[in-house]
Order: structure tokens, then C-alpha cells, then sequence
């Protein structure tokens, strides 16, 4: 059976070194989805250490965009080899900040929020983990996706107009994230709540969000 689990929790909670223990927990072979970019010297350290901490044998995929596509093509993969596999991505709130950022084709300019070309590649994540959850897999060919993200929406209203974007989308598409994964968790100084499993919500899911709405 397929599974999904979304782990959010904000800086240094603890998320990412709780989603590689689940990779290793799932004793599946493990791809590592890294959607970070190296853009600074700082950027480059926290890349090394994350690489540091994780087994050596972990595949790894690069993927600041198109993260739909990168994923979509370990799971063809693994049908064709008829095995397992773990698809860890980390994270989805550096996806969106790329994806926002990225210049838009009608104005070549840098400085838009490119909520067009966010908006589609959402979709495309949406609409691949919905589709992976309707189909039946043998025990042996299992796909399980964990997904990190960063929890951003605790703190004031920013006054910038794309940091007011990055926080709406991101709250947005963990809504999204969260009706369709089978298990969420939330992390906070290394210890992890259970916000959904398999057995027990402790929340009923919100459904039918407007992308533009006000929750």
C-alpha cells in the first residue's frame, strides 16, 4: 500500500532528522529529493551538513523546480524494476520560494511573484500524489513519499508583498498536502505531534480550499 506523510515544524524543530529516521524506518531503497539552491556561502554550509548527516547510499536528485516531474520519475522507475521506494523531499517551502521567484516568461522580470507558474507546478504535486493514492501496490512494490516543509505561519503578517505570498501559499498547500497525505506530523524542539494517521485524526481535514479564500 502507497503512503504519503507530510512532516512541517519550523526552523531547527527537528523535521528533517524525523522524516530521515522514517526514510530509514520504511527499509525501502531511499531518493532524496533536495530542492535547495546554493546560493550563498551560508546556504552552501547547511546543504553540506544535510548531506553529511544522511546515509552515503541515498540516491540523490536535485530538484528546485519541477518537483512533480522529479518524482514522478523515481516512481516509473521503481514499476519498471518492480521494487519499493522511499521519495524524501526536502523541503517544500524552498520549492515554493523557487517557484515564486522564478522570472516570469510574459515580463522577464525578476522582482514579480510568479504565482502563474507556482500555482502550476502545485497542481502538477497535487495531482500526482492524488493519483498515486488510488492505485493498488503489492507489499513488495510499495511507494512511500515524505515530504518536509517548514511551518511559517505562527508569526506576524510580513509587510513585503512576496513574503506575504510565500506565507498564504505555504499555509495554502500544506492544507492541500495534509487532506490528501495519510499521515501528518508536527515538530516543535525535536519532538514530533501527530496531527493525522492512518487510524486516528485529531482533526477533521479542511476540504474544498480556495486557493483564494481567507482561512
Amino acid at each position: 500500500m502507497n503512503k504519503i506523510r507530510l512532516v512541517i515544524g519550523g526552523a531547527r524543530s527537528g523535521k528533517s532528522s524525523l522524516a530521515e529516521q522514517h526514510a530509514k524506518a520504511s527499509n525501502l531503497p531511499v531518493t532524496y529529493i533536495a530542492t535547495a539552491q546554493a546560493f550563498d556561502d551560508e546556504m552552501q554550509q547547511r546543504i553540506a551538513q544535510h548531506q553529511a548527516d544522511r546515509p552515503e547510499h541515498w540516491r540523490l536528485i536535485e530538484s528546485p523546480l519541477l518537483l512533480a516531474k522529479a518524482i514522478a520519475s523515481v516512481i516509473s522507475e521503481s514499476k519498471a524494476c518492480e521494487q519499493g521506494s522511499c521519495i524524501l523531499v526536502d523541503c517544500l517551502t524552498l520549492w515554493l520560494s523557487n517557484s515564486l521567484c522564478k522570472p516570469c516568461a510574459e515580463t522577464h522580470n525578476t522582482t514579480d511573484v510568479n504565482l502563474a507558474y507556482w500555482q502550476q507546478e502545485k497542481q502538477q504535486l497535487l495531482s500526482l500524489l492524488k493519483s498515486l493514492q488510488q492505485q493498488a501496490s503489492p507489499e513488495s512494490r510499495t511507494i512511500e513519499i515524505i515530504l518536509v516543509s517548514n511551518e511559517v505561519g505562527h508569526g506576524i503578517v510580513p509587510m513585503g508583498e512576496l513574503s506575504r505570498q510565500f506565507v498564504d501559499q505555504a499555509g495554502w498547500l500544506h492544507q492541500a498536502l495534509a487532506s490528501v497525505a495519510d499521515e501528518v506530523e508536527f515538530v516543535m524542539a525535536g519532538l514530533p505531534l501527530t496531527l493525522k494517521s492512518a487510524e486516528k485524526s485529531c482533526s477533521q481535514d479542511i476540504q474544498d480550499i480556495d486557493t483564494k479564500g481567507r482561512l
